[in-house]
């Protein structure tokens, strides 16, 4: 007798290296009319350069799918230890020279 597959399930491999992450406490987001990029940054104090760590290039439609589903998280996520607190932003320069924001 077969098993039967559900057919909208994904198999999903994360291999170790990836499953170990990468640290970014800066992300800097910019776009086209045909992607979204995700520039994601470790700031380390006291160093002036700054590297990127990873790139992510999404299609407008799955970028406004991350969004939705960060904010759903982010909501769970405040249901059981409560809420996030912003602290006050420090200044940085906004030209790390990558491509900038376009419409």
């Amino acid at each position: 007798m077969e098993e039967q597959v559900d057919q909208n399930q994904i198999n999903i491999e994360l291999s170790e290296e990836i499953a170990e992450g990468i640290y970014s406490n800066l992300a800097i987001i910019t776009h086209s009319n045909a992607e979204f990029i995700i520039d994601f940054i470790r700031m380390m104090p006291g160093v002036p350069k700054a590297k990127v760590k990873s790139r992510i290039i999404l299609t407008p439609q799955h970028a406004k799918r991350l969004m939705t589903a960060l904010a759903d998280n982010i909501r769970k996520y405040e249901d059981v230890h409560g809420k996030v607190k912003l602290e006050e932003q420090t200044a940085f320069p906004m030209n790390f020279g990558g491509p900038t924001a376009q419409a």
